[in-house]
């Protein structure tokens, strides 16, 4: 069972569609089909939202991978809650004007780290479940 990556991807995927709403709820005020118009706050929560897309969906499949094949659920945890924090830290980076890039920096590092450690663990935790058949 997936029980740990289900409560992950639930967050996460709550924040996907608040993050959503956020480009929703500009495109009407800005009345913008389409792109963002120029409108440099549309724009803003545009990537934002686009880049949770971008790297979330590799999280959640790396943190999954960790637990089917037998990772205790602290070491699942682990890397979920700091995906979870640098995706948060990332997108108030971006939306909030003037853009921080302070923010923005580190929960790119957070993503990175994170991702990078999921790498490491799965391979590790792979290799040795191979080694022990």
């Amino acid at each position: 069972m997936l029980l740990v990556t289900s409560i992950i991807a639930a967050v996460l995927t709550a924040i996907f569609i608040r993050l959503s709403f956020a480009v929703i709820g500009l495109r009407k005020k800005n009345k913008v089909g389409l792109g963002s118009g120029g409108h440099e706050d549309l724009e803003r929560a545009i990537r934002a939202h686009g880049n949770f897309a971008e790297y979330v969906p590799f999280g959640i499949i790396l943190i999954a991978c960790l637990e089917l094949n037998g990772a205790p659920w602290w070491l699942v945890a682990l890397p979920g809650i700091t995906l979870i924090i640098g995706r948060l830290i990332h997108a108030k980076g971006i939306n909030v004007p003037p853009p921080d890039f302070s923010k923005r920096i580190l929960g790119m590092k957070f993503t990175f780290v994170t991702l990078m450690a999921l790498i490491v663990l799965n391979l590790g935790w792979s290799l040795a479940r191979f080694a022990a058949l």
